[in-house]
C-alpha cells in the first residue's frame, strides 16, 4: 500500500517565489523566515509541524529541484523504509570532509547492485523525511547551534538512508544562509546521481513511468 506523504518547504524570504512555485504542486506547507530565524529555527518549525500530522512528511528546502515522477518515487522509498530518517538528496562538494566516504560507498553499492547506501550523520537539509515515530525524540534532542542538517540528523542519532539515485537536485546559486563555520561555499553542490527520470544513464529500475505524476498535474 502506497504511503500517504505531506510536504514541507523550508523557505528564505528572498526565495518566496521559488517556494511558491515549488509548493503548489506538491499542495505543501511553506515556513518562510520572515523573523530571521535561520535554517535551524526554520527546518524546526517545520519538525515541529511534521509531528502534527497523521502522516509522514518530507521537508524539503527552497532549492530543491524534483526529478519527474517524484511523489511516487517518495511514497515507494517511505514504504520500503517506514522506521528509518531518509535523505532524498546525496550531494557533492559539501560537507567536503564527507565525499570521500560517499564516494566510496557508491563504489561498493555498484559492485553490490544495492541501490542505497547509509551513513551516520545527516549531511544534507535538501530534502528528508523523519520517521513520524522519532520526531519527538529529534525535537527534545535538538540542538539549536548546528547547522540544519547536522542538528536533524545528531537529534535523531541513528544511520540515514541515502538512495543512489537522488529524488532533488540542488540549485547551485549563491547561499543566503549564514553558516556558522563563516566559511564561503564555492565547490559545486549538485547530486552525486540523479534518478532515471532526469539522468538516462541512472539504474535501469528507477525509470519508472511517468503517469503517477501526470495523474496529479506535476507533468
Amino acid at each position: 500500500m502506497e504511503a500517504q506523504v505531506k510536504f514541507a518547504i523550508v523557505a528564505h524570504p528572498s526565495r518566496y517565489e521559488a517556494a511558491i512555485d515549488l509548493a503548489t504542486p506538491l499542495k505543501a506547507y511553506v515556513f518562510l523566515d520572515d523573523i530571521g530565524a535561520g535554517a535551524n529555527g526554520n527546518h524546526r518549525r517545520a519538525i515541529e509541524w511534521a509531528g502534527q500530522q497523521n502522516c509522514r512528511v518530507v521537508i524539503m528546502e527552497d532549492d530543491a529541484l524534483l526529478v519527474g515522477c517524484f511523489t511516487e518515487k517518495v511514497a515507494a522509498w517511505l514504504d520500503r523504509f517506514p522506521d528509518d530518517l531518509l535523505s532524498f538528496y546525496l550531494g557533492t562538494g559539501r560537507p567536503p570532509q564527507y565525499q570521500l566516504e560517499v564516494a566510496t560507498k557508491l563504489i561498493d553499492s555498484d559492485q553490490r547492485q544495492t541501490d542505497y547506501i547509509t551513513m551516520s550523520r545527516l549531511i544534507h537539509g535538501v530534502c528528508y523525511s523523519i520517521p513520524q515515530h522519532r520526531i519527538t525524540d529529534v525535537l527534545t534532542r535538538w540542538d539549536s547551534s548546528k547547522p540544519a542538517d547536522y542538528a536533524v540528523g545528531d537529534a535523531y542519532g541513528g544511520e540515514v538512508i541515502y538512495p543512489c539515485y537522488s529524488l532533488v537536485d540542488h540549485a547551485d546559486t549563491a547561499t543566503v544562509e549564514r553558516h556558522p563555520d563563516n566559511e564561503q561555499r564555492k565547490e559545486r553542490r549538485r547530486a552525486w546521481r540523479l534518478d532515471a527520470s532526469q539522468n538516462t544513464q541512472s539504474m535501469p529500475e528507477a525509470r519508472l513511468c511517468q503517469d503517477y505524476d501526470r495523474r496529479i498535474g506535476l507533468l
